[in-house]
């Protein structure tokens, strides 16, 4: 189902997945997961599908919301960058990341978000979301 080498869109999705996709279209998928889900807060729910990306959902009207590539993601974005790579080379190919120490990830404002390791500031995880996530009423799923 997914295609670990397919590009990373922001605003549109990664792995041949779109996001504003229902939860519905992901039954068979989430049913054969051993792992368990992972509840945030009331509304939200996440599932991991091996170590590839993670499918981020609000409960209140089912949507896919966020994608994450973990590990073993393979596709890049902006057709340069992957999981793996230094932070600093990054910043070269694509000046619009800027660091958000409370969030603790580099944001751009082209709707991606980088998560880099603490010590060797290499790429763990690439996230894509949708326009209203920082709606005031995300969570009440009015998008």
């Amino acid at each position: 189902m997914v295609d670990l080498n397919a590009t990373i869109i922001p605003w549109k999705g990664m792995g041949g997945i779109k996001l504003y996709s229902h939860i519905s279209q992901f039954y068979d998928t989430i049913e054969k997961l051993k792992e368990s889900d992972v509840l945030l807060g009331k509304f939200l729910i996440r599932y991991e599908l091996e170590n590839s990306i993670d499918l981020w959902f609000n409960l209140m009207n089912g949507k896919l919301f966020k994608i994450t590539a973990l590990q073993n993601y393979t596709g890049k974005l902006f057709e340069q960058i992957s999981i793996g790579m230094h932070i600093d080379e990054i910043l070269e190919i694509e000046p619009s990341f800027e660091y958000d120490g409370f969030e603790e990830v580099y944001c751009s404002p082209k709707g991606v978000y980088i998560e880099t390791h603490p010590v060797d500031q290499t790429v763990l995880l690439i996230s894509v979301y949708i326009k209203e996530l920082d709606n005031k009423d995300f969570e009440r799923g009015n998008w």
